[in-house]
């Protein structure tokens, strides 16, 4: 059986080494000059930066990707448990949140903000394990092509209270402002408001005190080297339609004129470009895409030894902020920021007595009414300043010696992202699930999603999960002759 993945992102990976592994002929095709896509590397004059993803959690299910492509994770990349996962900082705040992967230290580190809130994580843990049992485990190891699927899901939910709103969820347990945002900020990560998602991503707490938070050697982007490798990867290879028949896929024409037949085409693109790619008109609702970011990748003639590995910098006006970068028109007033220091576990990612920091602020997408190209430079100053002024970075600006940055004009035209976002579909309740794109395509035989933008949703895990259930999809619906060929 021929597959063709279009896009060598870790959802168009990781779904090219299951189906290898289940005997199937599969071609990756990927437009840039190297595989990768949000999840790539960013190298110059001995500084490395990820320029996506920089958190692993769940590592188990990057242990069965790999496995069922044949290969051993630990062979492949090292993997080290970072301890703490990361540290919080409130703006104008001596006392800092040192999140670990343990209920005690936990504990600990919430009885410095309040003895009554430290009594409650155990409550809280406890009251998401069942989520994160049903919601991850669960549900995310599964389709949901039709209604009924998720409407046998939902009850549960609801007896969970899983659908109400996040940081009211976390509110039942915490009554401390500083704890309630340190419990609740991790849709952030997939690009969700914790103020309006569900609490079903109350669980990324969960796995990240089961299973702890890590860093792989070479950063993120080892793990993109490593399942490349087995695969036949084409770089440069853009794919302009994707050629069906009959309602049913035929194969991928690239940019050039050349076309390649298939007898199944996943497609690791933005979601919301499917329909451009099959030549038909969008079907349905539109879809609302997540916020975007400007980064900043710098190398630095000297540590910053306020910096953990990883570091979120809350700045005043929380919740203003992640209403404007979600909802709004205009850049912020105040920055709260992510800031990624691998050369705290790995020296070798920065130059002998430099620092390699990759600074993330989320800011509102290409909806916006935002000139990238005059404002750029403006608020670059301005976040820098911020960094130093509010937060004590003193001397970032002054040791700058390498700098590069990506804006949301730069998810859009390098990476095809619809209105530049940086995390696909945002995670509302009506974006989830059945109500997400689905894992198979409606409406063309053999056409099918993997990544970011699909169920079960965005980050390392949900893309892994996402893409064995595609895996399982693409070759349930095959002709067995065509798998007996393959095989």
């Amino acid at each position: 059986m021929k597959v063709i993945v279009i896009g060598a992102g870790l959802g168009g990976l990781a779904v090219a080494l299951r189906l290898q592994g289940l005997g199937c002929d599969v071609t990756v095709l990927e437009q840039r000059d190297a595989p990768g896509g949000r999840a790539s590397r960013l190298t110059d004059g001995g500084f490395t930066w990820d320029t996506g993803p920089s958190l692993i959690t769940m590592p188990w299910v990057l242990e069965e990707t790999f496995a069922a492509g044949g290969l051993d994770l630990h062979r492949e990349v090292r993997l080290r448990r970072l301890d703490p996962l990361y540290r919080i900082r409130w703006a104008g705040e001596e006392r800092t949140f040192d999140f670990a992967d343990s209920p005690e230290r936990l504990q600990e580190e919430v009885a410095s903000f309040s003895t009554s809130d430290a009594r409650r994580v155990d409550d809280f843990l406890a009251a998401t394990k069942p989520i994160y049992e049903h919601a991850i485990l669960g549900a995310g190891r599964r389709p949901f092509d039709d209604i009924r699927s998720f409407a046998a899901l939902l009850p549960t939910m609801l007896r969970l209270d899983a659908v109400m709103p996040l940081h009211r969820f976390v509110s039942r347990y915490f009554r401390h402002p500083r704890i309630r945002e340190a419990f609740s900020f991790h849709s952030l990560f997939i690009g969700g408001d914790p103020y309006r998602v569900p609490a079903i991503y109350a669980a990324l707490v969960y796995l990240q005190v089961l299973d702890g938070g890590w860093y792989a050697d070479g950063g993120v982007y080892s793990l993109v080297e490593a399942m490349s490798r087995p695969l036949d990867v084409r770089c440069g290879a853009r794919a302009e339609a994707v050629e069906t028949a009959g309602g049913r896929v035929r194969g991928v024409r690239l940019v050039g004129g050349e076309r390649l037949g298939a007898d199944a085409v996943v497609s690791n693109a933005d979601v919301m470009r499917t329909d451009a790619l099959l030549g038909r008109p969008p079907e349905g609702r539109s879809l609302r895409p997540t916020m975007s970011c400007f980064l900043l990748y710098l190398g630095l003639d000297r540590p910053v030894d306020a910096l953990l590995h990883h570091t979120l910098l809350v700045g005043r006006e929380y919740r203003d902020f992640i209403r404007t970068v979600t909802r709004g028109q205009h850049l912020p007033r105040t920055f709260s920021s992510y800031v990624h220091a691998p050369a705290r576990t790995e020296p070798g990612m920065a130059t002998p007595g430099g620092d390699s920091l990759a600074v993330l602020l989320p800011v509102p997408n290409l909806r916006a009414d935002v000139d990238w190209e005059r404002e750029g430079d403006a608020l670059r100053d301005a976040l820098i300043a911020d960094l130093e002024r509010t937060f004590g970075l003193d001397g970032l600006a002054s040791a700058v010696r390498l700098e590069h940055r990506m804006t949301p004009q730069d998810f859009a035209r390098d990476l095809g992202a619809v209105d530049g976002n940086a995390f696909a579909v945002e995670p509302t309740l009506r974006q989830s699930a059945y109500f997400r794109p689905p894992n198979r395509v409606r409406g063309v035989t053999g056409m099918y999603h993997v990544g970011g933008g699909t169920h079960p949703g965005a980050g390392i895990p949900g893309v892994m999960l996402g893409a064995g259930v595609t895996a399982a999809m693409v070759v349930a619906d095959a002709p067995a002759s065509r798998m007996a060929v393959a095989a």
